[in-house]
């Protein structure tokens, strides 16, 4: 099993922090984690990809990284950072493995810019959460009071590390075991008034000013043109929305996988079949 180290980026207008699994020379793979979590998402499956330079992230807000500006996060600004991280890396050419939120950023760049996407596996998630374009005033009216409120607000201080798991567990959108929160949690925590506390910044539990309609969404998963890889949880997010998943299955050009498993597979139980799946489609890219 190989062991990882930490890297920092050092880009235009912020520091991006991340973890990396393999050496240089392996195919080029830069791993995104879900909302609210961090590259600590990929300690199980990253020591297990062969022949993978993988560089997981911190997105902005999240984990190590530093935070943006008041209203800086939208999913093109976090696939941005990304492209940034790549040509700090000298990466003309690069693969991606995402998680939830890490796999529509995949999907983004995947349909918009295949010259640099060598291909990219995706975990549960593929497409955004939309909205129909009547209803773009009031998100963006949810947006501004959400953000308003916001100021009051004092981020939860935990006595001990244990009662942050605790909270992740109990209060997350989706079912996470307690191992795989504690994963999770270590690298989201730093020290306040004697105890523990989010360094995950609380802009990113802001409803998004904008979202894209449906049709937008699949135009993006339409242009992919580079080879994917999609891993399914059998009671995952994405399993939610049947007309989701009835679209994907008409997506022949996504190899996709279906796995018994909660939306955070794999950090849990199925998490050695994920990352045989994910290993043999990187010896495919290789």
């Amino acid at each position: 099993m190989r062991n990882s180290h930490e890297i920092r980026f050092t880009l235009p207008s912020i520091e991006i922090a991340g973890k990396v699994w393999g050496e240089p020379g392996g195919l080029p793979v830069i791993g995104l984690h879900g909302w609210l979590d961090n590259a600590a998402t990929f300690d199980l499956i990253g020591p297990q990809l062969s022949n993978v330079h993988l560089v997981a992230l911190d997105l902005p807000g999240h984990g190590l990284s530093d935070h943006l500006p008041a209203g800086g996060y939208s999913l093109w600004q976090q696939a941005a950072t990304v492209l940034q991280v790549a040509n700090d890396l000298g990466w003309k050419r690069f693969a991606l493995l995402g998680h939830s939120m890490g796999g529509i950023i995949s999907c983004i760049l995947s349909g918009t810019l295949p010259q640099r996407l060598i291909g990219a596996a995706m975990i549960d998630g593929l497409l955004p959460v939309t909205g129909e374009a009547q209803d773009a005033p009031r998100q963006m009216a949810r947006f501004f009071e959400a953000s308003q409120a916001l100021a009051g607000k004092r981020k939860p201080v935990y006595d001990s590390a244990a009662k942050a798991v605790s909270a992740r567990v109990l209060g997350g959108t989706s079912s996470i075991s307690r191992d795989a929160a504690a994963m999770l949690v270590e690298r989201g925590l730093m020290p306040e008034q004697g105890g523990w506390t989010w360094r995950t910044d609380p802009q990113l539990m802001l409803p998004s000013p904008v979202r894209l309609t449906f049709e937008h969404a699949i135009a993006f998963a339409e242009a992919i043109s580079t080879p994917t890889c999609l891993v399914l949880a059998s009671q995952g997010v994405m399993a939610r929305h049947p007309q989701l998943l009835e679209r994907i299955d008409r997506f022949g050009h996504i190899q996709t996988h279906r796995v018994e498993g909660g939306h955070h597979l794999h950090l849990e139980e199925p998490a050695p079949i994920v990352a045989t799946i994910i290993d043999s489609f990187f010896q495919t890219l290789a």
